[in-house]
């Protein structure tokens, strides 16, 4: 995943592995002169910009009463999805559901102290989003972890999981039924958003309801066109994002006089 933002051009490469999950590395340039500046291990980089990610469009597209969350999935991406959200809405209650009851047990327990915020373990997926304002999807399915009549009028939901063509959150019923649907990209979106590719025609594409999430951020486009309506964030991720991260983590480390010079 390739990018260029401000003063810096970058790429993200990984690996993924079956049983000992992925791994990242991200190698920054200046863009001044094409100086290679840092490569700096990038889990926790990719999961804080896709937090972030998610942190924007939950400030632009909920109801601005919203204060319940709901979370599929309790994995690699969860918890900065959940520290997003907080950080731009006052959430008073969250409900976590996924497959293995003890991880989202230790979830509930590991992110009720680190973030002070009541967090119950749901039985189910559909206790965990049925009348939840907000709704996030965090999983590695291939197939809908929801349906559409557990999603009240007026929720929002972050869908983050699937990024192949194959694969989606979200069944087609409930794509379908949203009033707003951001993107990161639409050109990506086609390609990748399997939530999106597996709803939609070449009619549903050209409908003014989609948009990219930098035309709401702008005032272009209304986040949330009805009060009552739902509303998707479908993200996939930019490699522009994580050069922009990338570029702030480099300049707060070597103010702090932290890392390790490998040449010069």
């Amino acid at each position: 995943m390739a990018g260029a933002f401000g003063d810096y051009f970058g790429t993200k490469i990984y690996s993924t592995h079956p049983k000992h999950g992925a791994h990242f590395l991200f190698v920054l340039y200046r863009a001044e002169d094409g100086r290679p500046l840092a490569l700096i291990e990038a889990n926790q980089l990719g999961q804080i910009r896709t937090g972030a990610a998610s942190g924007v469009a939950t400030d632009l597209m909920p109801r601005r009463d919203a204060e319940t969350l709901g979370i599929i999935g309790s994995g690699f991406q969860a918890r900065t999805q959940l520290e997003a959200m907080l950080q731009v809405r006052p959430i008073r209650s969250v409900r976590v559901w996924s497959r293995k009851p003890e991880s989202r047990e230790l979830f509930r327990l590991e992110c009720s102290r680190s973030f002070g915020v009541a967090l119950l373990a749901a039985a189910s997926a559909r206790e965990a989003v049925e009348d939840a304002d907000i709704v996030v999807t965090a999983t590695s399915a291939r197939e809908p972890v929801i349906e559409s009549e557990w999603i009240s009028s007026g929720t929002h939901i972050n869908a983050i999981g699937s990024n192949q063509a194959s694969r989606r959150e979200l069944p087609a019923d409930l794509v379908l039924r949203a009033d707003r649907i951001a993107v990161d990209s639409l050109e990506q979106a086609l390609i990748e958003s399997g939530d999106l590719v597996l709803a939609l025609d070449d009619e549903g594409w050209r409908d003014e309801r989609i948009v990219e999430l930098k035309d709401i951020a702008a005032g272009r486009k209304a986040g949330r066109p009805r009060v009552d309506g739902v509303t998707i964030f479908k993200s996939n991720g930019l490699g522009l994002e994580d050069v922009a991260v990338a570029g702030y983590v480099y300049e707060r480390a070597r103010g702090a006089g932290l890392g390790r010079e490998l040449y010069s």
